[in-house]
């Protein structure tokens, strides 16, 4: 792919236009990188990324969003459209999390800007809790290694410390022994996932929720991905233990609408068995000149347009509709993980969910992938051990995707075992599969970061 794109197809602007442009001329211009860049995964051959793929219903909530997308949800006053919207996506989710087990406390949620954004209020709101209640000011979190990173990035920002508990190489979940005992007294909370982003294992959050309440802290289940997906599955009867409200000790669950509640990307549900400790992570500040400052979340504006995209998507689909969606997902994967399974040289990782991930004992995994992106498939890949994972979402339901998988992973596993000696072209990535990534690929990540933002800013003289 390359670094500057489009710049042989359209206009680069190092700076503001001196005139505007015709609206009809940047609308064909968007339009194409549009339609070329949608024509990929609407193939389904792309793991994860698209989780709706249904562009009647993005029209539909292109909609929804147009007529509030002006609309700030910070101010309420002006917009009480925004309290409806929020305050029933909040609820609906706590529905769905069976927050009606709750008899001790009032259960809430925030809606936040994503999975990442969920994960940071919730380390948040665990931090101020400890320190308000118990008096923590040196926290520490204990995680699972297999949990997002997302935590790692939410410690760094608040300056608590992180304890990696290791995970059965066999299940993949979490050791929760290990968990019990790196507790100590300035623990603010546990984590566990389910399904977790690697793998689609889920942690057993039972246990873990015996271990929280024996202790006295919190545990926050990190349903990102699954959340809105494996509730579903559990109603069609698929092996998925309990992992919210109704398990004692579960304190906290993060949910994300952008994935497989069907809404745009840019919303996520964080839900709290107890409203004081969501409160806890609010921040006021009563003696300002311009006035007294409070916000709901660590964000101050937020787009109404979001909100009310991700209200009209819940409600237009409704609970059979979501039901529907994971019938055919869960069908698929399992369709998936059986053509998997059908090569003897190829092992699943851990009990996966729709989320399943596999490596090779017999040659390196990314030559599955080399073979299998000339066909047009893009994994996510994975490290320690190298495996890709394929996280099945409604684009892969179409007519004749897990066939074609079936017979692609074929041919690309007799590629694999004729250039069993060679170097593979690709290696683990978050987001993608790229080349050759390391322990020491740290400038190597810094370097692609950068590029992502500054690309167009920096290009070559002639460009």
């Amino acid at each position: 792919m390359s670094d500057y794109p489009y710049t042989d197809r359209f206009i680069v602007n190092r700076a503001l236009p001196a005139s505007g442009r015709p609206r009809a001329d940047v609308l064909a211009e968007m339009n194409a990188m549009a339609t070329e860049e949608d024509a990929f995964w609407e193939t389904g051959r792309c793991s994860g990324t698209m989780y709706c793929g249904d562009h009647e219903h993005y029209a539909f909530m292109n909609e929804a969003f147009g007529r509030f997308a002006h609309v700030n949800a910070l101010q309420r006053d002006m917009c009480p459209s925004q309290t409806k919207f929020e305050g029933e996506i909040i609820a609906m989710t706590l529905d769905l999390f069976h927050a009606d087990a709750v008899t001790d406390a009032t259960p809430v949620g925030i809606v936040t800007t994503g999975g990442t954004g969920s994960i940071l209020h919730a380390v948040l709101a665990y931090r101020e809790h400890a320190g308000q209640t118990r008096g923590v000011v040196h926290p520490n979190l204990v995680k699972p290694e297999t949990a997002h990173p997302a935590f790692d990035k939410a410690c760094h920002l608040f300056g608590v410390e992180v304890r990696n508990a290791p995970v059965d190489p066999e299940s993949l979940t979490v050791d929760v022994g290990w968990v019990a005992g790196a507790i100590d007294e300035n623990t603010i909370a546990i984590v566990g996932s389910a399904c977790n982003y690697g793998y689609g294992t889920i942690d057993p959050i039972g246990e873990l929720g015996q271990v929280a309440l024996s202790r006295g802290i919190g545990l926050h289940v990190d349903g990102c991905l699954g959340g809105f997906l494996l509730p579903f599955g559990e109603e069609l009867g698929y092996d998925i233990e309990p992992f919210d409200f109704r398990v004692p000790g579960v304190t906290s669950i993060s949910a994300d609408t952008h994935k497989y509640g069907y809404a745009f990307k840019g919303t996520s549900v964080l839900s709290f068995r107890d409203i004081a400790l969501r409160n806890a992570q609010y921040f006021f500040l009563t003696g300002w000149s311009g006035g007294k400052y409070c916000s709901p979340g660590m964000e101050g504006s937020r787009s109404g347009g979001l909100i009310a995209a991700t209200w009209a998507a819940m409600v237009s689909i409704g609970h059979d509709g979501y039901l529907g969606y994971a019938r055919a997902i869960f069908e698929t994967s399992a369709a998936m993980q059986d053509a998997v399974r059908s090569h003897p040289e190829l092992r699943i990782l851990g009990k996966p969910t729709f989320l399943f991930s596999f490596t090779s004992d017999e040659f390196d995994i990314y030559h599955v992938n080399d073979s299998m992106r000339q066909r047009g498939w893009r994994f996510n890949g994975q490290q320690y051990p190298n495996a890709l994972h394929m996280a099945v979402t409604r684009p892969q339901t179409q007519p004749g995707v897990a066939e074609s998988f079936a017979t692609d992973l074929a041919e690309a596993v007799d590629y694999a075992k004729k250039h069993a000696a060679d170097a593979p072209a690709s290696g683990a990535i978050y987001g993608g599969v790229a080349g050759g990534m390391t322990d020491e690929a740290d400038d190597f990540i810094r370097s692609v970061m950068a590029g992502m933002m500054d690309a167009q800013s920096s290009l070559p003289e002639g460009a």
